[in-house]
């Protein structure tokens, strides 16, 4: 063809995959704007309501006065119990989860898809029967005060549950299957013959695993951080049951104003404040590995 020839037109056959491309992408973006927009939006336009004299939903008069009233300064010691709590989580499941996801991944050999199903295991119990588990496990007259007794280490029972220990032990057992399945995808990705090459250049095993294996799986350390701080600090139960009365996280409150309080519109504006919240965090994180992690 000469440089002087006409483009020519897309053929029938990359229209067709097109087309199909187009019809396979149409069920999960309308599953997404049917079940996640348009929920979206409902809630928000309640956050703009009010209540009358009989606690009823008024969208009437539209106004942002819930935000307002949720920007207050008073809330703001909640908000940063709930980041609190969150940060505390991420960081032990990380601590925790590397370790465990790096064993795997080199040693676990033929039974690494076993050790797996090991680590998912908990999810087929009921996340509220196993807070209920850690509440006889830490109370005055449970298992670990039992223990402690019994080996000596302790004469008396020590206060375990009702305290920011058992909040954040709590949630990082919860959570922790999240961070050890991306930190595993990502420490099993790894090309070993890059640590070789590095030991290879007189590298010790900790450089290597400064130098080398930690930059590259950096990744899924940050899809781990992302997959914990996220329902961490959108957890209602585990604050509520192993933590007591006296502690407040803003996901408590909200499940309170909707349960109890009955105050739908304040509930659904400090939802959306959490939301934005959890948001710009995201981004924060992903923004210097956004190479790595989003292609961009």
């Amino acid at each position: 063809m000469s440089a002087d020839s006409p483009v020519a037109p897309p053929t029938i056959r990359s229209r067709a995959e097109a087309l199909t491309s187009a019809i396979l992408v149409v069920p999960g973006v309308a599953w997404l704007i049917l079940f996640f927009v348009v929920p979206l939006g409902m809630i928000f336009l309640v956050s703009l309501g009010s209540r009358d004299e009989l606690d009823r939903i008024v969208l009437t008069n539209l106004s942002f006065d819930n935000y307002l009233r949720a920007l207050d300064p008073a809330f703001l010691p909640t908000f940063l119990n709930s980041l609190r709590y969150a940060a505390a989580t991420t960081i032990l499941s990380l601590l925790i989860g590397y370790p465990i996801a790096y064993w795997i991944s080199r040693y676990g050999g033929r039974h690494k898809a076993l050790l797996l199903v090991l680590v998912m295991l908990p999810f087929w119990t009921s996340y509220l029967i196993r807070t209920y588990a850690w509440m006889i496990i830490l109370r005055d007259n449970g298992v670990a005060n039992w223990a402690l007794q019994a080996v000596g280490l302790t004469s008396e029972p020590l206060i375990l549950l009702n305290t920011d220990f058992s909040v954040i032990l709590g949630m990082t057992y919860g959570f922790l299957p999240f961070a050890i399945l991306p930190l595993y995808v990502s420490i099993d990705r790894l090309d070993s013959s890059l640590i070789a090459a590095a030991r290879d250049l007189y590298a010790s095993g900790r450089g290597a695993f400064l130098h080398v294996t930690l930059p590259l799986t950096m990744p899924g350390i940050v899809a781990a951080m992302i997959l914990t701080f996220i329902p961490a600090i959108g957890d209602f139960v585990t604050p509520d049951l192993l933590g007591g009365a006296q502690t407040t996280t803003i996901a408590k409150v909200i499940q309170e104003l909707f349960l109890e309080g009955r105050d739908w519109p304040f509930g659904a504006a400090l939802g959306f404040i959490l939301m934005l919240i959890t948001l710009g965090g995201t981004l924060i994180a992903l923004r210097p590995l956004r190479r790595e992690v989003v292609g961009a």
